[in-house]
């Protein structure tokens, strides 16, 4: 693995095979993309995975894909022929890190299991992201993102109150998932950079409990307090104010006052300013307690006002708030803009396309420039070229079926 310089990214040098599907892993691969890791992404000669029929989808060409798989090379190859295998397995000593996100034990099928991949490279980190991990009763489940979601206890929390809990119209357990496989990969090779001793690994990923890493206090409020956190619609239980709110012409905003300086600014905003001193609102378990006649307080005034009236007043008093935006607001607010937090992907069918930018930015760093995800097998040619197969090799792939 090449050391970093300042024109490329932490993960300058490390190569990752991405053989994984849909969302969920791929975006943890891709992730690592945009901090310089150098990513082929591996699929079926057929072009199956369901991230390419998933909208939106322009033309037959398959948008989603284009930006979730960014900074990607593509190359087919089906493992489960002998031929295919034999190939994978000529591949991996190339690679520092194997991503894959099958149910457990179909690599072992496929006579590819941890000890084959060691066995090829020994210091290969090989990322197992599953629904529930590679043990446990539940282990051979399938699973998407609202299974995730559901299970880990997430979706019990949104809704509105006193009804039925609520998904997301986006897949935050895939995402969350993804984070935490970008956070594993970045951690192991940071290990690995320790010498040439440090052995590989296998990564036991589940996508349920990286989601539930996220729900810190659950556990321990349900033990030591006997609670169990439900749906509250908009309002945050543990803290107040902290509400979607509605301006007169029907603007919907959300506002967070829940510290007490913040609270008593927000209280002189509103020309309310003994509220700060109220028992019945004074400190943040105050609030809580007393949330609904806060709120209906803080409702009334803010549906007599335009929103830009309500705006000012708030901007003025230095109190967290914001419009609830599209993405038609996004693409042309000033911040956003001023940032470039939308960057534009070369693409071969559009021209560019645009996606979200790099996150984190590094101080003295320049951006990778990243094009869009690969068309089917695009990368072949160049990608096995490069990893010594030749011509007739690859020929011979072709005939076998096995790209």
């Amino acid at each position: 693995m090449a050391t970093e310089t300042a024109s490329q990214g932490a993960l300058a040098g490390v190569r990752i095979l991405d053989m994984a599907t849909v969302v969920a892993a791929p975006f943890g691969a891709t992730l690592c993309a945009d901090h310089g890791a150098d990513v082929v992404k591996l699929e079926l000669p057929d072009g199956s995975d369901a991230l390419r029929g998933l909208q939106p989808v322009k033309d037959g060409k398959p948008l989603w894909w284009k930006v979730a798989n960014r900074g990607k090379r593509g190359i087919t190859l089906d493992v489960r022929t002998q031929a295919g295998r034999e190939a994978f397995l000529r591949l991996l000593p190339r690679f520092d890190v194997l991503v894959e996100n099958f149910r457990t034990g179909t690599m072992e099928r496929w006579g590819l299991g941890t000890d084959v991949l060691l066995a090829a490279n020994p210091r290969l980190i090989i990322l197992r992201l599953t629904g529930f991990g590679q043990t446990g009763p539940y282990r051979a489940r399938p699973g998407y993102a609202r299974i995730f979601e559901a299970m880990s206890g997430f979706t019990n929390l949104t809704g509105p109150k006193g009804g039925p809990p609520l998904h997301s119209n986006f897949p935050v357990g895939d995402a969350v998932a993804g984070l935490f496989a970008a956070f594993s990969i970045a951690a192991e090779v940071a290990r690995l950079r320790r010498g040439p001793e440090e052995r590989g690994a296998e990564i036991d990923l589940s996508a349920t409990e990286a989601l539930f890493r996220f729900l810190d206090p659950l556990a321990v409020e349900y033990e030591q307090l006997g609670q169990v956190r439900v749906c509250e619609g908009n309002t945050a239980g543990y803290t107040a104010p902290s509400d979607m709110y509605q301006s007169r012409e029907g603007v919907y905003f959300s506002l967070v006052a829940s510290s007490n300086p913040v609270f008593a600014r927000l209280c002189r905003c509103i020309g309310k300013p003994e509220w700060a001193t109220d028992e019945r609102f004074a400190t943040n378990p105050a609030r809580v307690r007393n949330m609904a006649v806060l709120t209906a307080g803080l409702s009334g005034w803010f549906e007599a006002r335009a929103f830009d009236e309500i705006r000012e007043a708030l901007e003025a008093a230095s109190v967290p708030f914001s419009k609830i935006f599209t993405i038609e607001d996004i693409v042309k607010d000033p911040h956003f803009l001023d940032r470039q937090a939308i960057i534009r992907l070369p693409d071969p069918d559009y021209g560019t396309v645009p996606a979200p930018c790099v996150v984190p930015r590094v101080a003295g760093r320049a951006a990778p420039v990243l094009r869009t995800g690969p068309d089917v097998g695009e990368h072949n040619a160049e990608v096995y070229g490069e990893f010594g197969f030749t011509d007739a090799e690859i020929q011979a792939l072709r005939d076998q079926g096995a790209i």
